[in-house]
Formats: C-alpha cells, sequence, structure tokens
C-alpha cells in the first residue's frame, strides 16, 4: 500500500520507517490493544508450561482470550505455533483465567469463557509468501497482520485473509494430532455458517438478510465479525447485531434506552434482559417490514459511533 501526503493539491510520497526491535511492535500494540483489535489488555509475557506468551488479551463482546505473537524474524511456521499456543490455552484453562482474575480484580469463571472462540493474532512488518499460503484455509483460528510505521508517525495495520473454501481438517486427517485437536473445540464461525445453519428456514429470510447487508455497507466505514448466534456489522463498536430465525431477522441496535428516535414504534425495549448481541432495542424484520426505515434506525445507532 502506497500512502502519500497532500498538501496544495500536490502529493508526496510517505515513506516506511522500520522498527528497530521486536519489542517495540509488542509495546506499541499493548499501548493501543483496545484501539487496534478492540481488546483487552490482560498480561504480558506470560509463562505458562515453559512457553512464553508475548502478549495476551481478551475479547469482552464474545468473551474469549486472544494470544498475540509478534515476529521479526521470517523463518518461522505460524501453524505449528499457532495451534501449539491453542492447545496450550486449552489444556490449562485455569491458568489463563486466574491471569485475568489477578491482573483484572475479576471473578472470572471458566464457563463465562467461550473457549470456541480462541484465537492467535501474529503481528509482523512482513510475512513471507509460505507463511501466508499456510493459514490460507477458512477454518484456521489464526489472523495474520502486517504492521508499518510511516515517517509522518502514521501506523498501517494490514490483515492477511484467506481465499480458500478448504478445510484444515484435510490436511490433519489424523485424530491425534494437535491440528484435529484444537479443531474440535475451536470453531471459525463465518457467513455460510449463518446462511446455512437452519435446514427449514425460507430462502427469503437469506434474501433480505443480503438486501439488509447491502444497505447498511454502504453507510460508510462497516466492518464485520461473525459470532456463533449473530453477525454483528460494527465500526468502532457493533452498532447492529443480525440474528437469524426461521420467519425473519431480529436485529439490535446498539443504543442505549431513551436515545433511539423511533416514531413509528418498531423497536421493542430490551434493556435489562439478557439478549445475544448489543443494545437496547430490538427489531424483527419479515418480509413485510420496511426496510428504509428499519435503516433510518439503523443509521441513527451508525452515527452515534461516530462520537464515540
Amino acid at each position: 500500500m502506497k500512502l502519500f501526503s497532500l498538501n496544495n493539491q500536490v502529493v508526496k510520497s510517505i515513506t516506511s520507517k522500520d522498527f528497530k526491535l521486536e519489542k517495540d511492535i509488542q509495546n506499541l500494540v499493548e499501548k493501543n490493544l483496545e484501539e487496534f483489535f478492540h481488546l483487552q489488555f490482560v498480561s504480558s509475557e506470560l509463562i505458562i508450561k515453559n512457553f512464553r506468551i508475548d502478549t495476551l488479551g481478551f475479547n469482552r463482546e464474545n468473551k474469549s482470550f486472544v494470544i498475540i505473537e509478534y515476529k521479526k524474524e521470517r523463518n518461522y511456521s505460524v501453524i505449528d505455533q499457532g495451534y501449539t499456543y491453542l492447545s496450550l490455552m486449552l489444556n490449562n484453562k485455569s491458568d489463563f483465567i486466574l491471569e485475568f482474575n489477578e491482573k483484572n480484580n475479576g471473578s472470572l469463571k471458566r464457563d463465562d469463557v467461550d473457549w470456541t472462540q480462541s484465537k492467535v493474532v501474529f503481528i509482523s512488518p512482513q510475512f513471507t509468501e509460505y507463511q501466508k499460503h499456510s493459514v490460507n484455509f477458512k477454518d484456521v483460528p489464526f489472523e495474520l497482520w502486517e504492521i508499518k510505521m510511516y515517517e509522518n508517525n502514521t501506523i498501517g495495520l494490514i490483515q492477511h485473509k484467506t481465499t480458500s473454501s478448504e478445510s484444515i481438517s484435510t490436511i490433519s486427517s489424523d485424530s491425534g494430532n494437535v491440528i484435529s485437536q484444537v479443531s474440535k473445540e475451536v470453531k471459525i464461525y463465518d457467513e455460510e455458517y449463518h446462511l446455512t445453519r437452519s435446514k427449514s428456514r425460507p430462502e427469503w429470510v437469506n434474501e433480505l438478510y443480503f438486501s439488509l447487508k447491502d444497505r447498511i455497507l454502504n453507510l460508510g466505514e462497516v466492518e464485520i465479525q461473525y459470532r456463533g448466534n449473530y453477525i454483528s456489522f460494527r465500526r468502532k463498536r457493533p452498532f447492529i447485531d443480525v440474528i437469524f430465525w426461521n420467519k425473519g431477522l431480529v436485529l439490535m441496535l446498539n443504543l442505549k434506552k431513551g436515545t433511539l428516535n423511533d416514531t413509528n414504534s418498531l423497536t421493542k425495549d430490551i434493556s435489562g434482559v439478557g439478549h445475544w448481541g448489543n443494545g437496547d432495542y430490538q427489531i424483527t424484520m419479515d418480509n413485510k417490514t420496511d426496510l428504509d426505515y428499519v435503516m433510518f434506525l439503523i443509521n441513527q445507532s451508525y452515527k452515534y459511533q461516530e462520537n464515540e
């Protein structure tokens, strides 16, 4: 990616700068973990069973731990290291719970954590083509992020996303190996999972979702994240969560009670009630719901994130 500064309609190339040490990358990410990855910082240089974890984070939205590893060297296998660390986590859950509670004065319990959403994030100034290809499977619980620093104090983060529909299980058929063991517990959710989860759902529900999705993406800066029970559309934070059911879609607007202008009274107040997704307002959609009015409501949540 090329970056340019603009001054009076004249552009000037912005050159990148090298990180001197791997530790420089780690310090930068740990101090900005919430802004970079929407994660709560838990611990640095955590030692468990003679393994050292660079950074441990916690995803408050889906209640899962995220291991972050930093690499300036290019001669290592992300597959081997990633599955080793996930196996370490799943076999030593109490140690991760203890670390979280000690560092955050918390009372997190084992059953509070969604271990199926455990993940390893690798961060490096550059990955080799071999490293990128080695994780090119639809169900690998890793993320590869390249981090760049530029001369004008700009930081760039670029994620390498999978383009394959092949499963990692095709190369790990041995049920006794670490990949197979981890894959039994850690799950990767995607759009296909939600679209095909119910065999009895009428096709118009999925068509309604695609129409809604297109309208949401046209709002501007939107990131999609797939959870076990819903699909989350977010800006800085989630602004709308979409749940599939056989009679339509259920939407969760991430706004506090009393902050939504709903003149048609389409939403339901779910404040104080346990539910999937984020926010105090729920919309139930079918193929007769006014999509324009739904977008009027969603846009309020989207704009609210602008001021966060």
